[in-house]
């Protein structure tokens, strides 16, 4: 101990009186090491972490498929969840649950907020009981029995002042009075789901249940010792008695059902909670771990030239009697000193970095709340650390291990110049630095034409900046009369359009690109079906009328609702351009078809074809849209549907302003002072927030490009640099022999340009075999893109060409009898 104490001292003095390389050393591995500690703790938290919930590896999302609709994933129904919940053996218990959103009021102001609606046992699936109270039981989600409502922490301290005598009182809640029956614990989150305050009880009835309907996620937890496979083999055997148990829907026929030849399709519920963005987090730590690889052959680079210029001391220790094993387990205790200082300082800057990463992280990315430095992330930037030090230690100690160590001190000390062959480490050193930057250069590349692509696509609306939305519903409990409910909608779209600096004010169910909506099928009068055929699922949007001039989608052809449509229930659509392209070819052809969706409804003439708009995000395929009035009688099997929670669009240069937002509440609450406003946003949010991962994947491997290429050129210029001071006795003797300075800039450059060659073609190799990891990031744009590879290369290669000319030229400068006295 003794010994270890005294030689750790010694490294220490060495590196104090070294402070320019101790503290490049420590930066570069700070920032290294801090970049992958950061990525780790993301990667950690969200896809190595067990769910918080107890036993989570039991947990599975229960899910379908439906190869004969071409669906291969399908949400649950009701009269599924009632089979499976009845009769699966293998399950300990099963629960649907679906976001929902309502109007709370009674209690201090009228806001909007988010809720989960879930059975009897979804929660208990889960197995986190409420903190106050109790949870739901049969009674509660049974039909006709009087309302109920859960709490989550963070509403019960916000709204009721954490009061622990809360449970029994009631507020209203869409204009229904309920009462409260639990509080959750504060560890209790939903999936990604933002923990939403209000959960309440869907109360299905099972006498009313039937085929279809398939808009519920279900999660169940299996028994102890039964696979997924098992449960898997169960529920194929279950789904048919579905079939045989519950009739289908007015104007749809069994003979439908059979076809889609619905299947389970079971996954754990981590895989279905983090979903696809495990590949974006690998490839993510894959890159941050390339610049510490980059970063660790920098450092070598420095430990050599550091190490032979130590060759005299070393020479006397070795002639002393110190054999190559004491030096070598100095050497290795000093890169070990540096590693383990440097992942120290590193991971302070993980720890600021995280809160960064956080705030810049996408929202789609899951379990966020979950993310921090813990024992897990420890130990990894241990073993960084460890592996950093072995790293950068073995490569001078291999150079001269053994037999070489003592022959190359002994060379040292009778003062041998510079060989070959001490060049070959450093020259190695840095071809693998360029060709790992190339690799992270090309995956940034790539990323850029990805996100350039992305902005040049029109996604169907115009100047989104410009378009103020918010979200009002109006409950059955507080207006019933359904017309009387379109017409206050109307109202409402009056008393906003009448604002100062509004150009246009609309309505629609859904808002482009905030990743909701409703499908379903689509007949046309003029096609024939099969008995049971189903023709492929659409998109549905419910417009107010001028909904279209107001959001910017051209209307190609015909004309846009009135309100007497409405009114009078007009049995009109209008159709997206690729939705009349597919059932008839061309926009023309369209206009005076008709259309329905079951059976039983009336059909419907298309009296418009709308432009394409990119409702799922500009990286996604435009859907087949078919847009209704949000008033229409005899749809879906219903006498009359209206839709009672709108996203209502107000044009206008003030849109995002909080002066603006005040006027627009007082319009809304001259009309109904009981509407509270929801998710008052600017559609530019919506906008932003679906390019949000494309966004951050570009802006992590951008910083990773861009360190990987410093840390290349750096090591390109200190290996040039080093090269010239030791062949300076050479340059003065070519000078005084008649070299030009040009000739003696070029021999360097040269030799530069060729270590960055080889660099760049095992760099292009390496990409074209991992660039296809990247495939599923990228929007237009091939993994072999010619482009991206050209103009890496040629960057790389001419910022390679510019760090050797700046040494060479200062060495070429030098007086030919200075040179010549050098030595």
């Amino acid at each position: 101990m003794d010994k270890l104490t005294n030689d750790l001292k010694l490294v220490l003095r060495r590196l104090l009186r070294a402070p320019m390389f101790t503290f490049i050393t420590l930066l570069t591995l700070a920032v290294s090491v801090g970049a992958n500690a950061a990525i780790f703790t993301v990667l950690e938290s969200v896809l190595l972490k067990p769910l918080p919930y107890p036993h989570s590896e039991q947990l599975i999302s229960v899910w379908l498929s439906a190869p004969g609709l071409n669906l291969p994933k399908l949400t649950l129904s009701p009269s599924t969840y009632f089979v499976l919940h009845e009769q699966a053996k293998s399950f300990q218990s099963i629960g649907l649950y679906q976001p929902d959103s309502v109007n709370v009021t009674g209690v201090s102001e009228p806001e909007h907020v988010r809720a989960l609606d879930v059975t009897e046992d979804t929660l208990t699936v889960l197995g986190i009981p409420p903190m106050l109270g109790r949870n739901f039981n049969h009674t509660d989600d049974s039909a006709g029995s009087s309302e109920t409502v859960i709490l989550t922490y963070g509403y019960w301290q916000r709204k009721f002042g954490a009061d622990p005598n809360v449970v029994g009182r009631t507020f209203i809640a869409d204009g229904t009075s309920r009462q409260i029956i639990g509080v959750m614990p504060a560890r209790f989150h939903f999936m990604d789901m933002d923990d939403p305050p209000l959960i309440f009880p869907f109360q299905f009835e099972r006498a009313k249940a039937h085929l279809g309907n398939y808009s519920f996620q279900g999660v169940a937890r299996l028994k102890p010792g039964v696979t997924i496979e098992r449960a898997n083999s169960e529920m194929a055997q279950l789904l048919p008695i579905v079939l045989r148990s519950f009739p289908p829907p007015e104007g749809f026929s069994l003979e439908l059902f059979e076809k889609a030849n619905i299947g389970p399709l079971l996954s754990t519920f981590k895989d279905n909670e983090v979903g696809d963005v495990g590949k974006l987090l690998w490839v993510l730590m894959g890159s941050i771990g390339l610049v510490l690889l980059i970063a660790c052959a920098n450092i070598a680079n420095l430990l050599l030239v550091r190490f032979e210029g130590r060759q005299h001391e070393l020479a006397i220790r070795s002639a002393l009697g110190a054999g190559w094993r004491r030096i070598a387990g100095e050497l290795l205790l000093e890169s070990l000193v540096l590693g383990v200082v440097g992942s120290a300082l590193g991971l302070s800057l993980a720890w600021a970095a995280l809160r960064a990463l956080v705030a810049a992280a996408p929202d789609g990315l899951p379990r966020l709340h979950e993310i921090g430095i813990d024992l897990p992330v420890l130990l990894f930037t241990l073993a960084v650390s460890v592996l950093a030090s072995l790293l950068i230690g073995a490569i001078p100690i291999l150079k001269y291990a053994g037999s070489r160590l003592s022959t190359g001190l002994r060379e040292a000390g009778r003062g041998a110049g510079q060989t070959r062959e001490r060049h070959r480490a450093r020259n190695i050193l840095v071809v693998v630095q360029v060709s790992l930057a190339i690799v992270l250069m090309i995956s940034s590349g790539l990323m850029i034409r990805t996100f350039r692509a992305l902005t040049h696509v029109t996604p169907g609306i115009s100047s989104p900046e410009s378009l103020q939305t918010l979200m009002l519903t109006i409950p059955s409990a507080e207006i019933a009369d359904n017309e009387k409910a379109v017409r206050t909608e109307e109202s409402l779209l009056h008393a906003m359009a009448a604002l100062p600096g509004v150009v246009s004010v609309s309505a629609c169910s859904h808002l482009p690109f905030d990743y909701t909506g409703s499908f379903d099928p689509v007949f046309a009068q003029d096609h024939t079906y099969k008995d049971g055929e189903m023709p492929p699922l659409r998109r549905f949007q419910y417009v107010a009328p001028g909904y279209f001039s107001n959001i910017g989608t051209p209307l190609l052809l015909g004309r846009d609702f009135t309100w007497e449509d409405n009114y009078n229930k007009m049995p009109v659509a209008i159709v997206s351009e690729n939705t009349a392209r597919e059932y008839w070819e061309s926009p023309e052809n369209a206009l005076g078809k008709r259309i329905r969706v079951s059976s039983k409804d009336d059909w419907r003439e298309i009296v418009g074809v709308a432009a394409n708009v990119y409702f799922d995000g500009v990286n996604m395929p435009a859907p087949t849209v078919v847009y209704w009035p949000i008033m229409d009688a005899n749809f879906e099997s219903d006498k009359l549907q209206i839709q009672r929670t709108l996203d209502y669009t107000i044009r206008s240069t003030r849109a995002g302003s909080e002066t603006f937002m005040n006027e627009v509440r007082r319009a809304i609450w001259s009309i109904d002072a009981n509407l509270p406003i929801a998710y008052p946003y600017t559609e530019e949010y919506y906008y932003r927030k679906s390019l949000a991962r494309t966004s951050f994947t570009l802006v992590m491997l951008g910083v990773a490009g861009a360190m990987a290429l410093l840390l290349g050129i750096v090591g390109l210029y200190g290996v040039i640099a080093y090269s010239v001071s030791q062949r300076t006795r050479e340059i003065g003797i070519r000078m005084a022999l008649g070299a030009q300075q040009t000739n003696l800039v070029q021999m360097f450059v040269r030799h530069a340009l060729v270590l960055a060659a080889i660099g760049v073609v095992f760099g292009l190799a390496a990409s074209a075999a991992l660039m296809r990891l990247m495939s599923s990031l990228l929007f237009d744009v091939k993994p072999f893109d010619p482009v991206t590879y050209a103009i890496v290369t040629v960057s790389l290669v001419v910022t390679a060409a510019f760090a050797s000319w700046l040494p060479s030229r200062r060495a070429a400068a030098v007086d030919p009898l200075t040179a010549l006295r050098s030595e």
